[in-house]
C-alpha cells in the first residue's frame, strides 16, 4: 500500500507552528518587559538594584530567556544597565541626569505641540478636550490623608499629554516623547509627596488646553514647559534634601 504525503501542506503546517511559537515567545517577552518596566517606573525595583535572572524568573513566573530578552530591551530604553556584561541592574537616578531628561523632553514635546497646533483638525481638538475631561474624573491620590499615586490617574495623565502632541505628524517624535515620558515618571514619583499638596495640576492642564485650542503656539508651549519645570524644581529640592540627610 502506497502512502502519499502532501509535503507542501506539511511544510505549511510546520511554518505555521513556528510562527505561532515565535509569536507566543514574543508575547511572553513583551509581558515580562512591561511588568519589569512598570516596577522600575513605580519604584518597586529601586535604582541601582541588581536584577538577578533566577529571582526575576520566580517572581514573574516567566522563563529565563524572556527575562533576559526583556532586560536587554530595557537597556536600550535606559531603564536597566549592564554590569560588566555579567548581569543587569536598575538604572541609577541623579539630579544631573534629570536635568538632561527635562531639557530634552521640553525641546521635543514643545516641537511636537507646536506642530500639533498647526496641523491638528477638529477631531484632534475633540480628543484633547475628552482626554483632559477624563483626567479630571479621577483623583491623583488614592488617599485623602497622604499621597499614594493613583495608577488610573497616571494612565490618563500620560494619555492626555500624548494626545496633546498626537497631531505632530511624526511617529518617530511620538515614540521619543513616549519613552521620555516613562523615564520622567520615575523621577516624578520621587517628587510626588512634595508636589501633590501644593500644586493645582488640573488648572495647569486646563490652561494648556485652552491655549492649544486657541491655536496660540507660544503660550501653549510656554505653559507646557512651565508645567514640566515646576515638577523639576520640586524634584531637585528632593535630591538636595536626600544628599543633606
Amino acid at each position: 500500500m502506497d502512502i502519499k504525503i502532501d509535503t507542501g501542506t506539511f511544510r505549511d503546517d510546520l511554518a505555521e507552528t513556528a510562527d505561532e511559537n515565535k509569536s507566543s515567545t514574543g508575547s511572553i517577552t513583551r509581558q515580562a518587559y512591561v511588568r519589569l518596566r512598570d516596577d522600575i517606573i513605580s519604584g518597586k525595583l529601586k535604582p541601582g538594584q541588581k536584577l538577578k535572572i533566577e529571582e526575576l524568573r520566580k517572581s514573574y513566573n516567566v522563563g529565563s530567556s524572556p527575562i533576559r530578552e526583556a532586560l536587554s530591551l530595557l537597556t536600550s530604553n535606559y531603564f536597566v544597565e549592564r554590569i560588566d556584561q555579567r548581569g543587569f541592574k536598575v538604572a541609577e537616578v541623579s539630579a544631573e541626569e534629570f536635568d538632561e531628561l527635562l531639557k530634552t523632553r521640553c525641546w521635543l514635546e514643545g516641537t511636537a505641540l507646536r506642530e500639533s497646533i498647526r496641523n491638528g483638525l477638529s477631531n484632534w481638538e475633540e480628543k484633547v478636550v475628552l482626554a483632559a475631561y477624563r483626567l479630571t474624573r479621577v483623583p491623583r491620590s488614592d488617599s485623602g490623608d497622604h499621597f499614594i499615586a493613583n495608577q488610573e490617574w497616571e494612565k490618563r495623565h500620560k494619555h492626555f499629554h500624548m494626545t496633546l502632541i498626537s497631531a505632530c505628524g511624526s511617529s518617530y517624535l511620538m515614540q521619543f516623547c513616549d519613552q521620555l515620558y516613562d523615564q520622567n515618571i520615575r523621577y516624578r514619583q520621587l517628587a510626588g509627596k512634595i508636589a501633590y499638596p501644593s500644586r493645582d495640576i488640573t488648572a495647569e492642564h486646563g490652561a494648556i488646553v485652552d491655549a492649544a485650542l486657541a491655536r496660540d503656539e507660544e503660550l501653549a508651549t510656554k505653559l507646557l514647559t512651565a508645567h514640566y519645570t515646576n515638577t523639576g524644581d520640586f524634584l531637585k529640592n528632593q535630591f538636595k534634601q536626600a544628599v543633606r540627610e
